[in-house]
């Protein structure tokens, strides 16, 4: 009968800040697009897209003076306007997109 081995588990170093700074600002420069401000633009949904690394993505975002679009306002006009408008107030919405200035993945 022969002894059992273990199995050989392949464990990865953890990433230095420099490293996971590097592969988020990658992430970043494959999901944006021109801006006509001369930035660049991130949709949310792409983001979101990204799965477990999109809360870094945002953050990395928001330490580069990338500022979230201003939310357009709801519209006040329909059979459901005012229960939507007095809804909105207490649930703010997550922005549309993230704009990026010019300077920060040139």
């Amino acid at each position: 009968m022969t002894g059992h081995q273990p199995e050989i588990v392949d464990r990865q170093v953890p990433a230095t800040s420099a490293e996971c700074d590097d592969a988020t600002r990658a992430i970043v420069a494959r999901l944006a697009r021109r801006h006509p401000s001369g930035g660049r633009v991130i949709e949310r949904a792409a983001i979101l897209a990204e799965g477990p690394d999109c809360a870094a993505v945002v953050a990395w975002i928001i330490a580069h003076r990338g500022k979230p679009e201003a939310a357009l306002p709801a519209r006040q006009s329909g059979l459901h306007g005012a229960r939507l408008d007095s809804s909105l107030a207490s649930n703010p919405r997550a922005p549309v997109r993230y704009v990026l200035p010019a300077d920060v993945l040139a």
